[in-house]
């Protein structure tokens, strides 16, 4: 299998030079999300909101790499406040909840945009019968 780069048509990709996703065998390499709605550009000012759209996205692009979330090995979670993690988890708790992968939370001093709360990445393994 060949290597097959994901985009969300996010400007940020672009600009910056990095794939929203690589696919690389049965593994799916996802970059850091944020709460962006990339359709609409706009940001929910709630780290729950931003939370519940860093999945919609990760969902949509391990869907259109041939993944589901259930593929999830590795999740990494950025937030900016500690006091956010209790909102992030109840969303990554409903919908990762039976999958269970490895995770690491950091709390960091900035993201790249004042407005953005909660930064996640995943790793991803297609499970082969």
């Amino acid at each position: 299998m060949t290597r097959r780069l994901i985009s969300t048509g996010s400007p940020f990709e672009k600009a910056a030079g990095y794939s929203r996703a690589v696919v690389d065998g049965d593994m799916c390499f996802i970059a850091g999300t944020t709460g962006y709605d990339y359709t609409t550009m706009q940001m929910p000012a709630g780290v729950t909101a931003q939370t519940r759209n860093c999945f919609r996205t990760i969902e949509g692009v391990l869907n259109d790499a041939g993944f589901a979330l259930g593929d999830i090995v590795r999740v990494v979670y950025y937030l900016l406040d500690v006091k956010d993690a209790d909102a992030v988890f109840a969303v990554s708790g409903d919908l990762l909840r039976d999958i269970r992968p490895a995770g690491t939370i950091l709390v960091v001093a900035g993201l790249l945009k004042p407005e953005m709360r909660v930064e996640i990445e995943v790793t991803a393994k297609r499970h082969t019968s």
